[in-house]
């Protein structure tokens, strides 16, 4: 074993950076025996110095994040503080002073993450980011590497805990929204503003990643269709239940049936109580993957805290470090195949929709009629009327989201339509 320690900068100490400082600290011995040599927290860049960090050298400690990774003695730089900027300045400044870099920062790598591989490769260092998606859950990495032999068609999955635990919430105690989201924040789940989490941004960088990995194509933050979850109601988790299944909030990364382009998308759907996805609970994530030779796999666990992101931050230490000492690089950007994003107009599937209609004879005629003049075509049909109102919940088969969206704007023109209460797609056929 060598003796001359990896030197290691932290970039942020809260939740996550405060506990891999202390596995660094309380797993060294065993680090340093899967590594090779020994592991030296070198810095920690903070924003408030005075601030009390149990089990971390006070001397360590500095505000200027930039001299940090300038050193030229420090071998892997750590990055937990999120966000673009300072963060991006200094993962490139670090690549430039001769440190690999280990981030669990999806918004950064979902925006610029192949100006970041770019820089990485130009200066023979390592991009290491399993935290990023789903905390401690691998998925990078057997996505990166152990699936690099196979082809990847679709990638299926819960990637945020905070709107898990909400619609589970829902679906199982028949509570509305905003009751699930007070619990989800009084427990710690939720952040007191949740909008990153409940519209989606969150779910959607992490898409964004998860498809450039899984489809060898740069598919950036911009290239996702987002959709929230705050208009999910009781009512929609009722109309599941009826259709035997419940509601989740999917990133869906699709390549197209023909290969020629591929799909990433964040929105509720409803998914079949027979689909693994569907028994996933709590604040959990999980992440179904469909490729050729492999077939169908799944991977679960705790996607977010500080101890479970801390341990896939420590995976890609240990991997980077070993690469250090070896004089190698492990996989950098698989962008090859620079296949076509297409838009959400474009994307096939099926569609529960419910509408508000009048209770009389050749409403359901004039509704199918629409329907069919569009070119969707539809599964079932169930309708309820009482005293002139009535609901009629449509299912179709699998249609576009621009025919289907033509049908509803169609729909709303009817006398006949009071208006359209839901419409939600259906996944995990």
């Amino acid at each position: 074993m060598r003796t001359r320690p990896l030197k290691v900068a932290l970039l942020g100490c809260g939740v996550v950076g405060s506990e891999v400082a202390r596995i660094m600290t309380t797993h060294a011995d065993d680090l340093a025996a899967r590594i090779g040599a020994p592991v030296e927290l070198a810095g920690v860049a903070v924003r408030r110095p005075g601030k009390a960090r149990e089990g971390i050298d006070p001397s360590l400690v500095t505000t200027d994040a930039t001299a940090l990774v300038k050193r030229g003695d420090i071998d892997v730089v750590v990055e937990v503080i999120g966000g673009i900027e300072p963060a991006r300045t200094l993962i490139t400044t670090a690549f430039e002073h001769g440190a690999s870099v280990v981030s669990a920062n999806k918004a950064l790598l979902a925006q610029d993450g192949a100006a970041l591989h770019a820089a990485a490769e130009q200066h023979g260092r390592d991009l290491y980011y399993e935290a990023a998606v789903a905390g401690a859950i691998p998925l990078i990495r057997p996505l990166r590497e152990s699936l690099a032999g196979d082809k990847v068609n679709r990638v299926l999955g819960i990637v945020n805990g905070t709107t898990n635990f909400i619609l589970d919430k829902m679906d199982s105690t028949g509570a509305g929204y905003q009751e699930a989201l007070d619990e989800a924040t009084a427990l710690g789940y939720a952040e007191a503003d949740p909008t990153a989490d409940v519209e989606g941004f969150d779910a959607a960088a992490k898409a964004a990643i998860l498809a450039g990995i899984a489809f060898h194509t740069r598919v950036r933050l911009d290239d996702v269709y987002r959709e929230g979850m705050s208009e999910v109601t009781a009512s929609d988790f009722r109309s599941a239940r009826e259709m035997g299944c419940t509601i989740k909030l999917l990133a869906i990364c699709e390549r197209a049936a023909d290969g020629a382009s591929v799909t990433a998308r964040v929105h509720p759907a409803m998914i079949p109580l027979k689909h693994p996805l569907a028994s996933v609970r709590g604040a959990y994530n999980a992440v179904f993957v469909e490729s050729d030779a492999s077939g169908q796999l799944m991977f679960y666990g705790p996607g977010a805290g500080g101890s479970p992101t801390a341990s896939a931050v420590l995976g890609d230490l240990v991997a980077v470090c070993r690469n250090r000492l070896n004089g190698a690089t492990g996989p950098g950007e698989s962008a090859y195949a620079a296949l076509p994003v297409s838009p959400m107009g474009e994307v096939v599937t099926r569609y529960h929709i419910s509408l508000d209609v009048a209770d009389k004879p050749g409403v359901l005629a004039q509704v199918a009629t629409v329907f069919a003049e569009h070119g969707v075509s539809i599964d079932t049909v169930r309708q309820q009327g009482k005293d002139g109102e009535a609901s009629l919940v449509v299912v179709t088969h699998r249609a576009s989201d621009a025919s289907l969206t033509g049908t509803v704007e169609a729909l709303r023109k009817l006398d006949t339509v009071r208006g359209v209460a839901s419409i939600m797609r259906v996944e995990g056929e």
